[in-house]
């Protein structure tokens, strides 16, 4: 069976190559078989690698298989198990990543006011070489008073 990425599916949906696609379920997932013109079936793979493209639901296919152009399709769902679904990827951890995403976000957009108030600041600058012996002052201070 031949491998084909989402990209190269586009092309071959574009050509008229693509006589039917089966979604089958297999374990916990879904993966998509490519039947061809040509005769030659194909898998739907990950796009940097031969790896066959898993999806943890058919919504998730049918959206992707939509994209390309393709409206019909069969469902085999004779091995698949719900069951033996791949947990690690559940929502919570993608909710996490999302907020994660946000904070960092929300973070950079407060740095870049900080940034832009500091350089529209009109007071005059300081070195840097003053500032950094105004602190080397400030430490021997504070260290002295530990003592």
């Amino acid at each position: 069976m031949q491998s084909m990425t989402v990209e190269q599916l586009r092309a071959t949906v574009g050509a008229g190559g693509v006589i039917g696609v089966t979604l089958k379920g297999q374990g916990g997932g879904f993966f998509v078989e490519i039947a061809t013109r040509s005769g030659q079936d194909a898998m739907l793979v990950k796009a940097r690698t031969t790896e066959p493209r898993r999806f943890g639901n058919p919504t998730s296919a049918l959206i992707v298989l939509r994209d390309v152009g393709i409206d019909v399709i069969q469902i085999d769902a004779t091995d698949w198990n719900p069951d033996q679904k791949d947990m690690s990827r559940s929502r919570q951890n993608r909710a996490d990543a999302m907020r994660e995403a946000h904070e960092a976000a929300a973070y950079n957009q407060w740095l870049a006011v900080e940034i832009q108030e500091a350089i529209d600041d009109p007071r005059s600058s300081i070195p840097h070489d003053e500032v950094m012996t105004r602190m080397d002052a400030r430490i021997a201070r504070h260290m002295a008073a530990d003592e």
